[in-house]
């Protein structure tokens, strides 16, 4: 390998994918992992944002399109995968270059985080007495009794997190909250990788969000949503993919019009963005590179720090 391996980070929409093929391209030496916990769905293309086949075909791309849009795929599942991916790069003499927003699923893979196991069975039980007409508040209760902390993490509303760690209660008889400690620890990462964020003025993002959404619907994510509804059902998580959500909702009748799912789609998209911006700010190995408007803007200044 020729050097440390090389993280792109941010907020969505903040033009990280676009600046990183330029960056490829440049330095010739990398390819890319894709560091996206809805990506890695066939499928769901549009509203993910995800490169396009002749994107991919200039420059090699990992962990897109690696599961059917059925398929329960776990944070756990994602760090093998993409460290794999990573070492077979390293092996070929290359470097990785991971670009992603989910912070999580970065900090899976950089950082020695451990996972709790899981029981689909036990899960599903839960999720079972959860659906019930008074299940979702009885089983939130429960988890309040036995795991405090985690309840106060975890909005009431939330049936599949509230379902796992009941779950991890339940098979490991510790509480849920006592797991993904590492998360507030920044220390050496498992394999030498150079940090960069995009950093943009909130009312550029916010613009950019809003242009996205325009492109999404135009480039018919509407049509994508209806084809993947009508091949079967989507799992729980790609099911709660922002966009994909908000326009099931509306073909089934729950949002009025279709603007208003698209509506529902920019502010969901603008408070993740902001939970991105508060994630990523408090790793201090991350370097900000800041643009008034074009991320592309910042390609000189992160080329000279990647290549010194």
């Amino acid at each position: 390998m020729t050097g440390p391996h090389l993280a792109l980070v941010g907020p969505t929409a903040s033009g990280k994918s676009a600046l990183a093929l330029e960056l490829a391209g440049a330095l010739g030496d990398v390819e890319i992992v894709s560091i996206d916990s809805m990506q890695v769905y066939r499928g769901l293309d549009i509203g993910t944002a995800k490169a396009t086949a002749a994107e991919r075909a200039a420059i090699p791309h990992h962990l897109i399109d690696v599961a059917e849009p059925d398929e329960e795929w776990s944070v756990a599942r994602f760090q093998h995968e993409a460290r794999a991916a990573v070492a077979d790069i390293a092996r070929r003499g290359k470097r990785a270059l991971l670009v992603g927003g989910t912070g999580l699923y970065v900090q899976a893979v950089l950082d020695p985080l451990t996972f709790p196991p899981e029981d689909r069975a036990v899960r599903d039980a839960i999720l079972a007495r959860a659906a019930t007409r008074s299940g979702l508040a009885d089983t939130y209760a429960e988890l309040c009794a036995r795991d405090p902390v985690a309840a106060e993490r975890i909005e009431p509303g939330n049936t599949r997190r509230i379902a796992r760690a009941l779950e991890v209660i339940e098979i490991t008889g510790r509480a849920f909250s006592s797991f993904g400690n590492e998360l507030r620890e920044h220390g050496a990462t498992v394999f030498p990788v150079r940090m960069a964020g995009v950093w943009l003025p909130r009312g550029a993002l916010a613009a950019r969000i809003r242009a996205r959404v325009e492109a999404m619907r135009d480039a018919g994510l509407v049509d994508e949503v209806r084809a993947l509804r009508a091949r079967g059902a989507l799992s729980r998580t790609a099911a709660q993919a922002i966009g994909y959500r908000e326009v099931l909702a509306h073909l089934d009748g729950a949002a009025p019009s279709l603007d208003a799912a698209l509506e529902a789609v920019a502010v969901r998209t603008r408070q993740f963005a902001r939970r991105q911006r508060m994630w990523f700010r408090r790793d201090p190995r991350v370097r900000w590179f800041g643009a008034a408007e074009n991320p592309r803007s910042l390609r000189p200044a992160l080329l000279a720090s990647w290549s010194a």
